[in-house]
């Protein structure tokens, strides 16, 4: 599905990304592991063409999308979660889930508000209220809603569980493995390593910029260094 190959990203003279290549199966949960500064945000942002690339290749089913417009990879089948959930404070719970379909043609869109209430009972239940006044683990599941809602190939999801009380993250990774099971392929993008590996099918450490480690997920939790690095054993 998704195919990254030589991918090299700068910020002015800073090189974030240093020739990363790495794949994305259709189906699979992918995590993407690393200590911050190691490259992680940057790698999704340049997926979803936020960021321009320096050099490398992205494909997705086949077709090149390094530096397209971020609306046409939307509307090619990627979604992106991004870090810190940058849901619209302002606005209610149901104006950012339509939003999140705002690429789509479809006027109705019951069906898709029933699919994300049924992943996040509360948001219905808060579908009239600012989202500014949401808690913070209400705010992460509107942005992962937010993000379904243009009816995603591949999620892209950027540090999901920042931030929240360990039980909630448990809740989140059960819907994150959910979604998966409907079809949707997802890059998980995780600092914290130990949720992210139990529930990928693959897993890569990204490490300055550089992918430096890669395996089935479960295998990689038993790795030593891993344990060392990012389990804290």
């Amino acid at each position: 599905m998704l195919q990254i190959a030589g991918l090299v990203v700068e910020y002015g003279s800073i090189r974030a990304l240093k020739g990363i290549a790495f794949q994305v199966h259709e189906g699979e949960i992918v995590s993407l592991i690393g200590a911050n500064g190691a490259g992680k945000t940057t790698t999704v942002k340049t997926i979803s063409g936020l960021l321009p690339v320096a050099a490398g290749s992205i494909q997705l089913f086949g077709k090149e999308i390094a530096g397209a417009d971020p609306r046409d990879i939307v509307q090619a089948g990627v979604s992106h979660c991004p870090e810190g959930r940058q849901i619209f404070p302002r606005m209610t719970v149901l104006e950012n889930l339509e939003l999140g379909a705002y690429t789509r043609r479809e006027q109705d869109l019951r069906s898709d508000y029933e699919r994300i209430y049924s992943y996040f009972p509360i948001l219905q239940q808060r579908r009239n209220q600012l989202a500014g006044t949401l808690s913070g683990g209400e705010q992460q599941m509107l942005a992962i809603g937010r993000a379904l809602m243009s009816r995603p190939r591949l999620l892209l999801l950027d540090e999901p569980s920042l931030g929240l009380a360990p039980m909630l993250v448990a809740r989140i990774f059960e819907i994150i493995q959910t979604i998966n099971r409907t079809g949707v392929t997802v890059l998980l993008i995780e600092q914290n390593a130990f949720q992210a590996l139990q529930v990928a099918h693959r897993g890569y450490v990204l490490e300055t910029g550089q992918v430096t480690l890669t395996g089935p997920g479960r295998e990689m939790l038993a790795n030593e260094y891993i344990k060392k690095a990012y389990l804290g054993e």
